[in-house]
Order: C-alpha cells, then sequence, then structure tokens
C-alpha cells in the first residue's frame, strides 16, 4: 500500500498520563482501528526492515539522527567534567586554605565530615533532579527539560564560583547535583527513540563515553592547576564551567524532538515532521516513514492493552514491575562491580607509586575507558547485550577473589602483592568498560516500555546513586587502617555480591539485541523467560509467542 492510499489515522490525545490510543479515521468507509490489516501490515513491514537494515544503511539514512542523539548525549560530558572537581580540589592547597580549617601552622584541610556531606550532598541532589525530571519529561519533552537544566546548571555554577564559605560551596554542590541527575536519564532515553535499531547500540553506549571524556578533560584541567597556589587554581576550572553549556543550549534548542515523544502526545503530524528531520534528505522515503509511524503506534496500542499509564506507582505493577526490576538490578551491577576499580592507585601507591602521579595515572584510567568503549561497539552488535553483560560479570567475580586471596597476606609490607593487585583492577577496568560499563546504557534503555521509560531510566538510575552513596560510605572504612582495615580482603566481600548478580544476570535478564520495541511488549507481555527472549519468534498479528 503506497503513502498516497493509507487512510489519514486520527490519534486520541493522551488523558491523564494514558498513552495515546488510536481512533477511527475521518474517512468512515476507509475507516480501520490499530488492529486492522492495513495498519498491522505497515508494523510488519516496519519491523522487518528493521531487522534487515545493517549497520551502513542505518548510518546512511540517519545520519541526522546520529548527530542529534551525540549532540544531546554531549551534555554527560559536563557532569563528567564536573565530577572530576568534587574529590579533586579537596587535594588543592589554595581549595584548603580558602575553605578548610587550620589543623597546624600553615597546614589547612577540608573536615572529612565536610568531604563526605559534599559528596553525599552531590548524590542527594541527583537522585531529585532524576526524580523531577521523570515527572516532567512526559509533559515537556526532552528538548525543553535539557535546556532548562543547562540554563540550572550556569546559574548554580555561579554559587559555586562566588561561594563564601565551605557551607555554601557545599549548598553549590547540592544544587548542581539536581541537572546532573537530569542529564542521566535524558542523554540515554533521547538516543534510544530517535534511532533505528541497528543504531540503538551505539548511540546509547555513547553516553558511557561522553561520560569519561568529560571526566578525562576535567582531570586534566586538574592537573594543569595543581602547582597553582592562589585562588585561581580553582576558579578557573569552576568558570570553564560556563563555556559548555551555551552551544549545548543552541544546538539542543534546534534538534528535533523524540517522535514516540509526539505519538505519547496524540501528534502525529509532530511525530512525522521528526522522522522526516532524523533521516538523510536524500533517503526520504514517504512509505517507510508510514509504516515506521504505524509501528510506533501499533506499539503503543499493544501497550494501551496492558493498561499502562506513566505514574510512578505503574512502574511496579503487572508486566512492568519485571521490567523495572531487570533496569534496577542492571544498573546496580555498575556499583558492584565497579567498587575495587576505583582503588588501584591505592594499591599502586601501596607498591610504590609516588602520591603525585595518582592525576596522571587517573587520566591514564580515563583514556582507557574512552578505548574500551570502541571494543564495545565492535562486541555489542556480534554477540548480544546479554553475553557480554555475563561474560564482563564473570571475568569480574573470579579475578576479585584472586584479588581476596592476595590480601591475605596483607600488602603493607608486600609491595610485589600490592603491584600486582593494582595490575589485576587496572584490567578489571578495562574489561569493565568493554562490557559492563556502556552495555547497561543500551539495556536499561531498551528494556523499559517507551510509555514508562523515561520513569523506569529514572528510578533505576536513582537507586544506583543510593547504593553508590551507601558503597562511599563503607567503602573507605574497609581500606582505611584506623578504620576496618580489610584491605584487599575486600574483595571477598564485593565478590559475593558480584557473584549473586552473576546469577541474578543469567535467569533474569532478556536479549533485547534485534528486537524492535513492539517485539519486545509482546515478549513481556507472553512472560517469555530470559533465557528464551533471543530464540523466541513474535507472532504480530496475534500478539502471541512461539518459544523453543
Amino acid at each position: 500500500m503506497s503513502s498516497l492510499d493509507r487512510p489519514e489515522i486520527e490519534l486520541k490525545p493522551a488523558a491523564g498520563n494514558k498513552p495515546a490510543v488510536i481512533m477511527q479515521c475521518k474517512d468512515e468507509e476507509q475507516c480501520f482501528d490499530m488492529t486492522g490489516k492495513a495498519i498491522l501490515k505497515d508494523t510488519e513491514n516496519a519491523v522487518q526492515k528493521e531487522h534487515e537494515m545493517s549497520l551502513r544503511d542505518a548510518i546512511r539514512k540517519y545520519p541526522q539522527a546520529i548527530f542529534w542523539s551525540s549532540w544531546f548525549s554531549a551534555a554527560v560530558i559536563m557532569e563528567g567534567f564536573d565530577h572530576s572537581f568534587i574529590s579533586g580540589f579537596i587535594s588543592f592547597p589554595a581549595f584548603q586554605k580558602r575553605y578548610g580549617v587550620e589543623v597546624s601552622p600553615g597546614e589547612f584541610e577540608i573536615p572529612a565530615e565536610m568531604q563526605s556531606g559534599i559528596s553525599n550532598g552531590t548524590q542527594a541532589g541527583e537522585i531529585i533532579g532524576l526524580l523531577i525530571c521523570g515527572l516532567l519529561v512526559d509533559r515537556f519533552g526532552s528538548r525543553w527539560i535539557m535546556i532548562a537544566c543547562l540554563l540550572l546548571l550556569i546559574c548554580f555554577v555561579f554559587l559555586q564560583f562566588f561561594a563564601a564559605n565551605i557551607n555554601m560551596y557545599l549548598g553549590a554542590e547540592i544544587l548542581l547535583g539536581v541537572p546532573w541527575g537530569a542529564f542521566q536519564s535524558l542523554t540515554n532515553a533521547y538516543a534510544v527513540e530517535v534511532c533505528p535499531g541497528p543504531l540503538r547500540s551505539y548511540l546509547t553506549m555513547v553516553v558511557s563515553m561522553f561520560w569519561s571524556i568529560g571526566y578525562l578533560i576535567g582531570t586534566g584541567v586538574l592537573r594543569g592547576f595543581l602547582g597553582m597556589t592562589t585562588s585561581a587554581a580553582y576558579k578557573i576550572p569552576f568558570a570553564l564551567q560556563w563555556v559548555f553549556p551555551v552551544p549545548l543550549i543552541i544546538g539542543i534548542y534546534f534538534a528535533p524532538e523524540s517522535p514516540w515523544w509526539y505519538i505519547r502526545k496524540g501528534r502525529r503530524e509532530d511525530a512525522e515532521k521528526s522522522l522526516r528531520r532524523l533521516r538523510s534528505k536524500k533517503y526520504i522515503d514517504d512509505d517507510e516513514i508510514s509504516e515506521t509511524l504505524a509501528m510506533m503506534e501499533y506499539t503503543y496500542q499493544v501497550e494501551a492493552e496492558m493498561k499502562q499509564s506513566s505514574t510512578y506507582w505503574d512502574l511496579f505493577k503487572g508486566v512492568d514491575l519485571r521490567r523495572t526490576e531487570i533496569c534496577v538490578w542492571t544498573y546496580s551491577v555498575q556499583v558492584w562491580c565497579a567498587a575495587l576499580v576505583a582503588y588501584i592507585v591505592y594499591f599502586l601507591e601501596e607498591a610504590g607509586l609516588p602520591d603525585s602521579a595518582s592525576f596522571d595515572f587517573g587520566m591514564g584510567e580515563y583514556a582507557l575507558a574512552i578505548i574500551g568503549v570502541f571494543v564495545a561497539f565492535y562486541f555489542v552488535p556480534r554477540v548480544g547485550r546479554r553475553r557480554l553483560f555475563l561474560s564482563g560479570i564473570l571475568f569480574m567475580v573470579v579475578t576479585t577473589f584472586v584479588i581476596g586471596f592476595l590480601g591475605i597476606p596483607g600488602t603493607t609490607n608486600h609491595p610485589a602483592l600490592a603491584y600486582a593487585i593494582g595490575s589485576i583492577l587496572l584490567v578489571e577496568y578495562f574489561v569493565y568498560f568493554i562490557s559492563i560499563g556502556p552495555v547497561v546504557y543500551t539495556i536499561v534503555a531498551e528494556i523499559p516500555s517507551n510509555t514508562l521509560r523515561s520513569k523506569t531510566i529514572v528510578v533505576a538510575r536513582a537507586t544506583y546513586n543510593t547504593i553508590a552513596l551507601i558503597k562511599g560510605q563503607i567503602l573507605p572504612r574497609m581500606v582505611s587502617t584506623a578504620s576496618w582495615n580489610w584491605g584487599a580482603k575486600m574483595a571477598f566481600f564485593w565478590g559475593a555480591f558480584m557473584l549473586m548478580v552473576l546469577v541474578w544476570v543469567y535467569y533474569r535478564l532478556p536479549e533485547t539485541k534485534d528486537r524492535a520495541f513492539v517485539e519486545i511488549d509482546i515478549l513481556f507481555k507472553n512472560k517469555v523467560s530470559a533465557r528464551d527472549f533471543k530464540k523466541a519468534q513474535v507472532n504480530l498479528t496475534s500478539e502471541s509467542v512461539e518459544q523453543p
């Protein structure tokens, strides 16, 4: 059926929190609803073409989608850049003199409780930002919320720059956490909604790469100002935070809104315009666009039949409870598996690495993380999300227990063991960013229903931040000789959690590679087990599944 033969479809605007649903078309003689043969046929065509589309075809047809998604995700560079300052400035002599307390003649330091407050306050601000973002993005769309967050960031940097005391600085960090939290969910949701299936894994994993780029730039800036003794050592880096938001705001203002958001609002014509803007003008195909719109509308009809709405409470009801569980646990894997790698420098310092080399080593870590994402670009489309994720966790479990056994004799008096542990952690860090680190962003963006995608990502990331906050309290105590003094033996504690996560992933994490969103909806609707997701055959006509 050509685009000229298709009857015009009306979408009833969303009522309250309910998704848009298909209503009758204006021409009663040609009228059909969402389950009609023509719409179903278009949906089947769109799904088939998405399955058959190669990466080269996707890049050729959707260069604008790649550009706008990358521009949107570049906001995460801001988060990584700013986050590098949180702990970095604590060791700056000029910052300590300005905001710390004098502990001996000429010696200043930031009180330990204030250091903890700054770190925890930032995490709390991010959780608040995430939850607020989840409430507002469904109403106003990703573009306007992102622009608002960038404007807030500009304002809050003023508070940071002109902080008169450490308490004012703490308040600025809490407030800055609000837009940072929003960036964590907005970028991922937008990336997955503006591109076809073959590009989803790449454009979501780019979010992880941009975060590492931001951290690398920020750590490099700190390294450059480390030797300065005046207030410029921290004032100039603070001021650099005003450089990024302005071009980001301008670009995002001209970016197309997610076509899925328009569909949720019942604005089919705007969704079509957005789809056209995301494609290359040379490859505009009216039939393909109409089929894609039909697939999007049919997807929402399937979700409407499952009685979905878009409140936070709906995340914990019916089919969506399982999807929420998967996203929350998947995000938490990052906390359990990355706990030890933060202490690479600590163990290498015990082996003889100079304290001054920590910034240089940190820059090397983030460069390694960026390379790791490119390696993940190769593996994810070939082996799938589930297998790569499982492989990464399995490697982390084995090597973490090896670290625990190496720590039994103690590393303080055994530099060779400390060096061996630091080397293993460095390898773990690289494997983490080949597998667990970037793949999480793809999984948590693909698993949720379209109706609840933003809120699911918000809750999953907020849970991650909460667990990270708790981890930040207990991990230093495990390492500190003045506290629990576990040293490398803490690997047994974290390895036990990793082993538990490995078992959960095997039984609960499904494979979403090469699946259209409507297929994922139907697979969840039919309660297909995680291990059968990859082989199950989806029947769009009957919304049923043939399991192997």
